[in-house]
């Protein structure tokens, strides 16, 4: 199962709205199949196991890491494919939770006689299916906020100068993380002030995140760097009900996907900006500020993970706050995290926090 698990991890931010799953195969002590789900979804981890173990999956124990679909999608259901082949055992992480499957890939399975184990590294398995679970159980994916700044929080110096805070090493492990996820968000401030592709760069990856920028009135620079990518790389906009429709269309037009989404008083609604990125299929988003849309999303308690770089230099109380105002006016109203684990990275550390809800 946790070479399973490995298989998995390596379709994630590669195979949305579909969950990423490994399997592996075993027949007398020796691997005859193993897969996962490819990128773009499909085919399911199941049939590329299935395919590679032929005729060797008859009487084998079967290792998913998650229960095998019921559902006719664009694909017949997993459970099917493997009732055909004929294993002894199959042994799953979780049980699905999606409503068109939810047990029933377990039931089709012990119906056709074959032994069901379930529950295997389950903890490991929620924790790597985080985005897949969150989107179905509430509608919204997982996300991840970035923080990066100084010994003592700022992310820039009085004139604005911010390149670079964090060495190369840091930067290159933030690509990794872009990689990994389904999407990058960003607010309007960051993309009118750096104008950033928000693509991963230098690890030779050959399918990007999707770019999504939250932006009410959609004023960014239509003549950018982003705008002259939406073809190439996806740009998603996330947009109040009050933008312009010149500029809808004018992005349109552009190649962008245009998302109407709620306000909430004078701001984009953050709970409704992730209920429609749930609703488009993502389940894993990256978030790299900037600080207003950061303040925003921990204020609506929606930071399922922060990672928090700091770099090895103090800029004073004259520098740019890495966050924007939270109205925060006693300290048990502040958001809390836990943290998970603290490493260093080429002369900076990383911490990874988690929020303080969860059990440690």
């Amino acid at each position: 199962m946790r070479a399973a698990l490995g298989l998995a991890a390596r379709g994630l931010g590669r195979v949305w709205p579909n969950p990423a799953v490994g399997c592996v195969i075993v027949r007398d002590g020796r691997v005859v199949g193993r897969g996962r789900t490819q990128d773009g979804g499909r085919p399911h981890a199941e049939v590329v196991a299935l395919t590679q173990a032929g005729r060797a999956a008859e009487g084998a124990d079967v290792y998913v890491t998650l229960e095998p679909c019921a559902h006719h999608g664009k694909t017949p259901p997993c459970s099917d494919a493997l009732v055909a082949a004929g294993p002894a055992r199959v042994i799953t992480a979780l049980t699905d939770p999606d409503p068109r499957t939810a047990g029933q890939g377990h039931a089709r399975l012990r119906a056709a006689g074959i032994d069901v184990v379930t529950g295997v590294l389950a903890d490991e398995a929620e924790r790597l299916q985080e985005g897949f679970l969150a989107r179905v159980t509430s509608g919204r994916p997982m996300l991840t906020l970035k923080l990066a700044g100084s010994l003592d929080g700022r992310i820039a110096t009085a004139s604005g100068e911010s390149r670079w805070i964090t060495g190369p090493e840091a930067r290159r492990l933030v690509h990794g993380m872009r990689a990994r996820h389904d999407a990058v968000l960003i607010g309007s401030g960051t993309a009118r002030a750096d104008d950033p592709m928000l693509t991963v760069r230098g690890l030779g990856v050959d399918r990007q995140p999707v770019r999504i920028v939250a932006s009410r009135r959609l004023d960014l620079n239509p003549k950018g760097r982003l705008a002259a990518s939406a073809r190439d790389v996806p740009l998603w906009l996330c947009h109040g009900p009050d933008a312009p429709t010149k500029r809808i269309a004018e992005w349109t037009e552009q190649g962008a996907i245009l998302l109407e989404c709620p306000l909430a008083g004078s701001q984009l609604d953050m709970a409704g900006l992730m209920a429609a990125l749930g609703a488009a299929g993502l389940t894993r988003v990256f978030c790299e500020g900037g600080g207003q849309l950061a303040a925003s999303l921990l204020g609506a308690g929606l930071v399922d993970e922060l990672i928090a770089f700091t770099g090895g230099v103090a800029l004073g109380a004259e520098g740019w706050p890495g966050l924007a105002a939270m109205g925060i006016g006693a300290l048990d109203e502040a958001p809390r995290f836990r943290l998970n684990r603290l490493e260093e990275i080429g002369g900076d550390a990383v911490a990874y926090w988690r929020p303080h809800r969860e059990n440690p």
